[in-house]
């Protein structure tokens, strides 16, 4: 078979964080004779070389190339694109890994839609990746339709032909932003990007040392050098206008904009802030024409503008009222309802931990130029909040705890004008529902077990800012009860900081069936009944088991009865003779291991029939102890985190 995708590998002393990567490209779904592994060791000094090659010699679809240090990863990839044999090229860092499926969904797609590049959804694990542009699949994108220059970095699949027949190879040498340069040109030459956003293809990972090179402090003069190559990309193949400013804007919002605002200025050492700010200024009054700034949205455009008018001490000024922007999401009622989960929610910007406040009325012409001072700055940034108020969006994404995979979910949103009480001033709160349906949560299919967080990305004016959902006071912390949709038990959870969380067919002690009173499990005759703490949106088979000797699978039936459900099953008197059997149900039959979780009642045949009895565990003095034993260490955590706050 023709080899489909080359992953090429560059390498330099990733010690085990190449293990997942490793491990990841051995399982890729895409069959192993279409697919080859190039590692490019560039002059590693750790035991990786000898773990490449024990690799390769297990492996034919291996390849290995070793080569002295080259200084950057630009060399490495430039091997391994002249030493690939396949139709698509894949860029891969040694210490990230791919989904399962990444290179056969990637491949395909790129064919189905003759792609010269694509690209695959993201995840970032402690690293920042792109949101915006896989809110959906884009088939045929570009720089002029789709927010592409927001993704720069190398982990994308690549036509091998396109890149020959354009001569495009990485700039070598000991250098940074090379990736800008490549993928930069790479997207202005091709006739058609993809991107595929319904599955995450590449999983971007902050190791635990912080030692990845993207997280190395750097030269300023050097990386601002090569920043003004890849702006010269953008010149070399477009004209004078709109669409080239939009794409410059690019790197004065990310690459020097963003890097003085905030904390992210601020956390800088002083000495190496002015360092950054005179060479971010060489560029900004060297190659950015006036269309490039205003372009920005105001808060942006005016650190813009203090940085060419050379107002070091004003930006730090302004990162240092900024820095007390935040957002916040406070949680209302969260239910079931048609079969999917619906969270409430209201959303507000926050300054210096209290709600912002706007002006209420603007009156006359938005001052032009850079602003007079810090507070006239602030000023302008309120007064034009305002204007943009309408603009304002909410959304809501849960990502996975364990691989930071996110999605968008259904969100419908008002907007509230609150006068505050003064009467000169207005607060804007965003009031949203949010819908989580199991069976389409994660990217249009179900969300795989495991724990998800909530989080609230909210847009206002020049802001878009993340929060988790809550905290939720103690005292409210009623959350909806675990459901049975889609062949999943999906379970609503506060966690101990008060945060929305979501498990996937993982909780049994949570679910509250062991809480049931005798009142709520009743057999007569061979018919158990019982009333659960479960909702499900429609008649749903489920299984029981009896514990013992012999244990067969019972069917039963969920159906719906108030704000739980109710359970009926035959059980097999006939077998039930001997020791009492405690009664197991298992949610989801479908499930590929199923799941067995224990209710508090256990069965057997007496004298008058089959009786229910309670099944035997811990004493009560036991269980006593262990509850003293739980009311002392929450108070204990509470006692700190009061003298921590009083502190």
């Amino acid at each position: 078979m023709p080899v489909k995708v080359s992953v090429i590998v560059p390498v330099y002393n990733p010690g085990i964080y190449i293990e997942d990567c490793i491990a990841s490209l051995l399982r890729q779904s895409l069959p192993p004779d279409e697919y080859e592994m190039v590692f490019v060791d560039d002059g590693s000094t750790d035991d990786t070389p000898a773990r490449l090659d024990a690799l390769a010699a297990e492996n034919p679809r291996v390849k290995v190339i070793h080569q002295e240090n080259s200084g950057w990863s630009g060399k490495p990839r430039n091997v391994g694109i002249a030493a690939s044999e396949g139709a698509y090229v894949m860029f891969v860092d040694n210490d990230d890994y791919l989904g399962d499926e990444a290179l056969e969904r990637m491949y395909d797609y790129g064919v189905a839609n003759g792609a010269d590049v694509v690209i695959g959804k993201m995840a970032g694990k402690g690293r920042p990746v792109p949101v915006e542009l896989f809110r959906r699949n884009h088939p045929h994108a570009s720089v002029e339709n789709a927010p592409l220059i927001d993704s720069l970095t190398p982990h994308k699949m690549f036509r091998r032909a396109f890149l020959d027949d354009i001569g495009l190879r990485y700039p070598e040498g000991r250098r940074r932003l090379e990736d800008h340069v490549f993928v930069t040109e790479a997207f202005l030459r091709a006739d058609n990007v993809s991107v595929l956003s319904d599955y995450v293809c590449y999983y971007h990972v902050k190791r635990d040392d912080a030692s990845n090179a993207g997280f190395q402090r750097f030269d300023p003069v050097g990386y601002f050098k090569n920043l003004r190559e890849a702006l010269d990309v953008v010149e070399r193949y477009t004209r004078p206008g709109a669409l080239r400013d939009r794409l410059h804007r690019r790197w004065l919002r990310n690459e020097m904009v963003e890097r003085m605002r905030a904390r992210r200025l601020l956390n800088a050492p002083v000495d190496y802030r002015k360092e950054l700010f005179d060479e971010i200024r060489g560029v900004v009054v060297e190659r950015f024409g006036p269309g490039v700034a205003a372009g920005l949205p105001l808060t942006q455009r005016i650190i813009a503008e203090l940085i060419a008018a050379d107002r070091f001490d004003d930006v730090v000024a302004f990162a240092e009222w900024e820095a007390s922007v935040a957002v916040r999401a406070e949680p209302g009622p969260v239910r079931w309802e048609d079969g999917a989960l619906k969270i409430d929610l209201t959303a507000e910007y926050r300054l210096g931990g209290r709600p912002m406040t706007f002006p209420a009325d603007r009156t006359g012409a938005a001052p032009t130029g850079p602003p007079r001072d810090v507070t006239d700055a602030v000023g302008r940034v309120s007064a034009d909040s305002v204007e943009q108020f309408g603009k304002a969006t909410a959304d809501l994404l849960v990502r996975e705890r364990a691989s930071s995979a996110q999605y968008f979910q259904p969100v419908e949103f008002t907007r509230e004008i609150v006068p505050v009480e003064d009467g000169e001033g207005v607060r804007l709160v965003l009031r949203a529902t949010a819908t989580v349906d199991p069976a389409s949560a994660a990217g249009g299919i179900a969300p795989g077990n495991g724990l998800w967080d909530v989080f609230v990305r909210v847009k206002l004016g020049g802001w878009t800012k993340e929060c988790r959902l809550g905290p939720m006071p103690h005292n409210g912390r009623a959350a909806a009860s675990a459901g049975v949709v889609a062949d999943r038990v999906l379970l609503p959870y506060w966690t101990d900081r008060g945060h929305l969380a979501l498990d996937v067919d993982r909780a049994s002690k949570r679910l509250g069936l062991f809480g049931l009173g005798s009142g709520d499990i009743a057999v007569t005759g061979d018919r158990l009944r019982a009333s659960l703490p479960l909702y499900v949106p429609g008649d749903t088979e489920v299984l029981l088991r009896l514990t013992g000797p012999t244990s067969p699978d019972i069917p039963g039936t969920l159906t719906p009865d108030g704000s739980g459900a109710r359970l009926e099953a035959v059980l097999p008197a006939g077998e039930l003779t001997g020791a009492a059997r405690q009664v197991m149900l298992c949610p989801v039959p479908k499930a590929d291991e199923r799941r067995y979780l224990p209710l508090p009642v256990a069965v057997r045949t007496g004298v008058g029939g089959m009786q229910v009895v309670r099944p035997s565990g811990p004493s009560v003095v036991l269980r006593l102890a262990r509850r003293v034993r739980q009311v002392l260490v929450r108070g204990r955590a509470t006692a700190a985190r009061v003298k921590a706050r009083r502190g």
